[in-house]
């Protein structure tokens, strides 16, 4: 053997190539795994609450019935058949209707609005905007509905004094005291529609808009044409959103025309319901007027899903 033979490194050994292992088949059950904790929340604080509201309005459910001294009876459909035959649950299930379809239009024609003038003002008057819209989003609507009574009392307030109205009491006609709630529930609503516009109209390209501009299109034309189709799936999902919680005010209204106003003038379903159940202490139709209200809401839902599918966004 020479020495260059014994320089030179042995040559490694050669290994078999593995084969691929095959992935590991998960079970069908696992993704419910991981979702059963959140289930059983869900299932705690919604599903049951619902069941037990469903399985009320089939009863005959008074005080009598709470405190005892009557055993109860089920009555089948005979508390929604009273309650569609109440001359004044249709008025109120209209009334709900009319007033959540108001706040819904007036917040998106103010929320909208002010995500386009966002993106026409600077720095720091956009900063400005956005802190005051935030701290109206994150005053509490008690609070808010007692502040905003408050700017409209006829002997103490502001607003009559600036208007001159003397001693114009807001609260006393129906339609003056659904114009001071619609103003309260717009200014607390419109900044989740604004911020949420804004940042729709932020991800379009600028070359778009600039585009649109020198063709000579104005600021109501490149909204229309060319800003509206393009955020149009996220104006679903903040008009789908105001209408649920629109549809179902009750803290507002409660507050500021003292339970539904004089003689129920201005009764919306949720204080209706509260009415009914708390008040006359008929728990069964006030279970009912929540069941209608939770089918009408699903409805929309059900709606809401269905476009989101249509428009090709991912659930």
């Amino acid at each position: 053997m020479t020495t260059t033979q014994l320089d030179r490194p042995a040559a490694p050994a050669k290994t078999a190539p593995r084969t691929p292992r095959a992935p590991r088949r998960t079970s069908p059950w696992t993704p419910w795994l991981y979702l059963l904790p959140a289930l059983a929340v869900l299932g705690g604080l919604l599903v049951y609450p619902v069941y037990q509201l469903g399985l009320i309005s089939f009863l005959e459910y008074t005080q009598a019935q709470v405190s005892g001294g009557e055993p109860t009876s089920f009555q089948g459909f005979a508390n929604y058949t009273a309650l569609f035959g109440d001359p004044q649950f249709r008025q109120v299930l209209l009334a709900t209707v009319v007033f959540a379809a108001a706040c819904v239009v007036t917040t998106l024609a103010v929320g909208c609005s002010l995500a386009v003038l966002l993106t026409r003002v600077r720095a720091l008057p956009r900063l400005i905007l956005m802190l005051a819209a935030l701290g109206a989003w994150a005053t509490p609507a008690v609070t808010g509905s007692t502040v905003w009574v408050f700017l409209f009392d006829p002997d103490f307030g502001p607003v009559n004094r600036l208007l001159g109205l003397g001693d114009f009491s807001w609260t006393y006609g129906r339609y003056s005291a659904f114009a001071l709630v619609l103003l309260e529930v717009v200014w607390c609503s419109f900044p989740f529609v604004m911020v949420t516009v804004y940042a729709g109209i932020r991800a379009i390209p600028a070359e778009v808009l600039e585009a649109a501009a020198l063709d000579g299109a104005s600021q109501w034309r490149i909204w229309r044409s060319v800003m509206a189709p393009v955020l149009r799936p996220i104006l679903v999902v903040v008009t789908i959103q105001s209408i649920i919680w629109d549809f179902k005010l009750f803290t507002q209204i409660y507050v500021m025309t003292n339970g539904g106003g004089i003689a129920g003038q201005n009764l919306v379903l949720n204080v209706y319901a509260y009415q009914k159940a708390f008040a006359s202490s008929q728990y069964s139709l006030g279970s009912a007027i929540g069941v209608v209200m939770l089918l009408i809401l699903l409805a929309v839902t059900l709606v809401y899903l269905r476009l989101l599918r249509r428009q090709g966004e991912e659930l």
